[in-house]
């Protein structure tokens, strides 16, 4: 998929199993001025600031990323260490904190972190089920930018396609093709 592709273009969305009002709420968050793009610094275990799209029922909400057990499961952005005995370990900050301190982490390291693997795949709809039937909370990223959306989205829709972007960039209400 190409890079900056949001989750407002339907066809795509489609392909990617987000649901049509995922993409009504991103739209009329930003049609209204009220969406938000908040530069995580401690959203991913490896440090690196992540933009956070502020949306309901993702690990955006201080309430919803504080209730998820914390667990590395996927493992994708671990990181290496060496063990006593000499062979490589692995180990995330996103993990339950005393396997992280087992592991020869630093508890510093732990805070506020969130699962960037899991959420990231959840926010594709296909994230984990866990204990007891619940979904993994998603998280989704995008860019500042994204409060710019409502720029190419045409009166009365909620999601656009390249032309629409094109018409927006080049001031055209229509082209001929």
């Amino acid at each position: 998929m190409p890079e900056n592709v949001l989750w407002m273009n339907q066809a795509a969305a489609a392909v990617l199993g987000i649901a049509d009002n995922e993409m009504v709420t991103v739209s009329a968050q930003d049609r209204a001025g009220r969406i938000k793009v908040f530069t995580d610094p401690h959203a991913s275990p490896t440090g690196f600031p992540f933009k956070v799209l502020q949306l309901d029922g993702t690990v955006s909400e201080p309430a919803i990323c504080s209730g998820r057990e914390r667990l590395c499961d996927l493992g994708y952005l671990r990181q290496c260490y060496r063990e006593a005995d000499g062979t490589v370990g692995y180990r995330c900050p996103g993990e339950p904190l005393e396997d992280f301190l087992r592991k020869g982490g630093d508890e510093a390291d732990t805070a506020n972190r969130k699962c960037i693997c899991n959420g990231l795949v959840s926010a594709v709809d296909v994230g984990q089920i866990r204990r007891g039937g619940a979904l993994e909370p998603p998280l989704v990223t995008a860019g500042d930018d994204c409060a710019q959306i409502h720029r190419y989205l045409k009166p009365g829709r909620v999601s656009y396609s390249a032309d629409d972007v094109l018409d927006a960039l080049l001031g055209v209400s229509s082209r001929v093709v």
